[in-house]
């Protein structure tokens, strides 16, 4: 994925209709947010069993997209404007991930590193 690129589009296309203006860190914050809780929201009430074949329905399939790209979008708009390389970002927190939850104390369990 092309990030810079990406960012690019979407800050053209925000420019084209004004909308920078409102796209101040804390409400592309929130939008990521609100975007996260429309994903949740198709999961609401679902098994583990239905959930994991979510996307064998087809609108559901497309509502999982389409809820995806949002926070994809809003998630790089954010980045953009606050200057984190994403990329960077995530290498970064999986470096130290893997300092804080080394192979062979958290194989296989779900407890917190200072648990």
């Amino acid at each position: 994925m092309d990030t810079k690129k990406l960012q690019k589009m979407l800050e053209q296309f925000a420019a084209e209709r004004d909308w920078d203006q409102f796209h101040s860190p804390k409400n592309l914050a929130m939008a990521l947010c609100v975007e996260c809780s429309e994903l949740l929201e198709e999961f609401q009430w679902l098994s583990e069993d239905q959930a994991s074949k979510i996307m064998a329905t087809t609108d559901q399939a497309e509502r999982i997209r389409d809820e995806l790209a949002d926070i994809t979008a809003y998630l790089l708009q954010l980045a953009n404007k606050l200057d984190v390389d994403l990329e960077n970002a995530l290498l970064s927190k999986i470096d130290k991930n893997a300092a804080k939850y080394p192979v062979d104390k958290f194989k296989g369990s779900s407890k917190k590193y200072n648990r």
